[in-house]
């Protein structure tokens, strides 16, 4: 099984070039000094996710497709190969911070190599379009990982340093929040086959979903405030047992990057940090906050079902793509801010659609092995790129992880 291409195939080569230069273009103003640094184990410093996804690409379709391709340092692979153990051994995750050479030019050097051999086997139409455009989606995610591995990293800098300039905070006439009403019933889920999509999107299969009632809009930091303020930390009967557990281990007391101050709480972000924005949606929690929040609200987190059901509208957000680089108020009527702004966590663990088989060979390590222990979420957020979500996108991670655009909204069931 390969990856469904896209409908126009035509479109992939400038689809490789555009998400090529994209990633570049997000370490451009960056110092030297903060492209090599690593804050912990799950996060990677940005010249290695430039690096990564170029062997990505060298890896998977340069290496077999193209027999006079030569790469510059053959042991690139044991230093940039993330969790293929098919393709062969790997530096340790926990130390990529220590990967001082090869620089940051030979890197650069390294992709635009790659770009160039890549460039010339798409040319002779030798290149396998399909995969071409796995590795460009499979960069995006790594686009949003470069942002959001550098804002933990930016975070733990004394001297509080923005990756971009402050700007002002988005002006809107917050939405009020009302209850969409959703019918439910025996519905097909997961991706139709049109397009491009990951593996674990398929195969679409029914499912019933029961009655239910979805928030028009994401939970917003004034709640999540008197969530605070009414002892949510510390009220023990809100929350799972593992998560109560992370909250008193790693003394959880608001959402991460959070701090209060004298006049009132703040938040460090991508643009530095800035008083926090009553009516934006809440970010950087964890599922396990996200679940004692709508336990505490006397509501609930929605399935991944009821989500994918709900969200009908075009794709239509707050996205990398605006440059604002944090969550924004929604407005208007209706069902809002289903893209873009924050991730969404579900109450959905992220586990095998009926009938899922993964790709045969190393690519079959992609999604596949890690349906096991992790939550899922839905709709993108400010950090991803609006050319990658899908209504059957299907994130994930583990329930205690903190460090990315992730939120909640909330569901009531009939």
């Amino acid at each position: 099984m390969r990856p469904t291409p896209r409908s126009d195939a035509s479109a992939i080569p400038d689809f490789f070039t555009e998400t090529r230069s994209a990633t570049e273009s997000l370490t451009a103003d960056l110092p030297i000094e903060d492209m090599v640094a690593q804050s912990m184990e799950d996060a990677s410093p940005a010249k290695w996710h430039l690096a990564h996804t170029t062997w990505f690409f060298e890896e998977f379709i340069l290496r077999p497709y193209a027999p006079h391709y030569r790469s510059p340092d053959d042991r690139f692979a044991y230093l940039f190969n993330s969790y293929y153990v098919q393709a062969g051994p790997r530096f340790a995750r926990a130390q990529r911070g220590m990967i001082g050479r090869p620089t940051v030019a030979e890197v650069m050097a390294y992709r635009a190599g790659v770009d160039a051999a890549l460039e010339d086997l798409i040319r002779a139409g030798d290149a396998p379009l399909d995969l071409v455009e796995l590795g460009c989606h499979h960069e995006m995610q790594h686009q949003e990982l470069l942002l959001t591995d550098l804002l933990h990293l930016l975070s733990l800098n004394p001297l509080e340093p923005a990756y971009k300039a402050p700007g002002p905070a988005a002006l809107a006439d917050p939405a009020p929040l009302t209850w969409i009403d959703c019918a439910g019933g025996l519905v097909e889920v997961g991706h139709d086959g049109a397009g491009f999509a990951f593996d674990c999107e398929t195969p679409r299969h029914r499912t019933y979903v029961a009655p239910y009632r979805l928030a028009s809009r994401a939970v917003t930091n004034r709640e999540w405030i008197a969530f605070i303020e009414a002892g949510g930390y510390r009220t023990p009967e809100l929350w799972l047992s593992d998560g109560w557990g992370a909250a008193e281990r790693e003394g959880w007391e608001a959402p991460l990057y959070w701090r209060r101050e004298d006049e009132g709480w703040v938040a460090f972000g991508l643009r530095g940090t800035q008083p926090v924005d009553p009516d934006a949606p809440v970010a950087h929690i964890s599922f396990y906050e996200a679940d004692a929040f709508a336990r505490w609200a006397g509501k609930r987190l929605p399935t991944e079902a009821e989500w994918e059901l709900a969200a009908r509208e075009p794709i239509d957000g707050n996205f990398v793509e605006t440059g604002r680089l944090r969550p924004k108020p929604a407005a208007g009527d209706g069902l809002a801010q289903m893209w873009g702004d924050v991730w969404e966590w579900t109450q959905s663990p992220y586990a095998p659609y009926p009938g899922y088989r993964p790709p045969a060979g190393a690519i079959g390590e992609y999604n596949g092995k890690f349906m096991i222990n992790q939550m899922t979420l839905r709709g993108g957020s400010c950090a991803s790129d609006a050319a990658h979500i899908r209504a059957t996108y299907r994130n994930f991670f583990y329930p205690g992880d903190r460090w990315q655009f992730s939120g909640l909204r909330l569901a009531i069931s009939l």
